[in-house]
């Protein structure tokens, strides 16, 4: 069974964003890029593989799972289908008018369960915060790109969810010279 994986940026003090969802204050240059554009490049918009001349690899993910509000800022850009290379899954409670290569679902749980079931790769949670905590009792493992960079508000890590505890098991810590350190956790019992 393939895992569900939150995969984010988010500040030392546990913001993913800003409170009008934005993110620049998170994007820090540094040594910590090569793994982005690396290991994770499977994450990166088409924009940024256009950008860099590189092709996603296709061996970490291939299914993206975001909320609404986090495809948004492509769509101002005018960018219809931003993760292309991937199977591309929106958490809307609207119906909407989407590219056909993005599938909406208005039961992010079931659809997360059902494809955890399928074979392949990796399924990517790339946020928002409200729908990582919706999905939090099915996150097996987390990606944290921790940013050197308090905000004070913003969008949390898990959205407003209830307090219901989730333990994680720490399975690494990558600092680098730029201040951004990568943790993982893994849900015990997985991988």
């Amino acid at each position: 069974m393939r895992e569900l994986v939150y995969y984010v940026a988010v500040s030392i003090d546990g913001y993913i964003a800003d409170p009008d969802g934005g993110f620049e204050a998170l994007l820090i240059d540094g040594d910590h890029a090569s793994v982005v554009f690396g290991e994770f490049a499977d994450a990166l918009p088409v924009q940024a593989h256009a950008a860099l001349g590189i092709e996603p690899p296709g061996t970490r993910f291939d299914t993206v799972v975001m909320g609404w509000n986090t495809l948004t800022p492509a769509l101002a850009l005018g960018i219809p289908s931003p993760y292309p290379h991937l199977r591309q899954v929106v958490a809307s409670r609207h119906r909407r008018d989407v590219a056909p290569a993005i599938t909406l679902t208005d039961d992010p749980v079931a659809t997360v369960r059902r494809l955890k079931q399928e074979d392949g790769p990796d399924i990517w949670l790339c946020g928002g915060g409200e729908l990582a905590g919706a999905l939090r009792p099915d996150i097996d493992r987390l990606i944290l790109k921790r940013y050197p960079v308090a905000l004070g508000s913003g969008i949390p890590l898990f959205g407003a969810a209830r307090y219901e505890p989730h333990r994680f098991t720490l399975a690494g810590t990558r600092p680098f010279e730029s201040g951004v350190v990568i943790e993982e956790y893994i849900r015990p019992g997985r991988a």
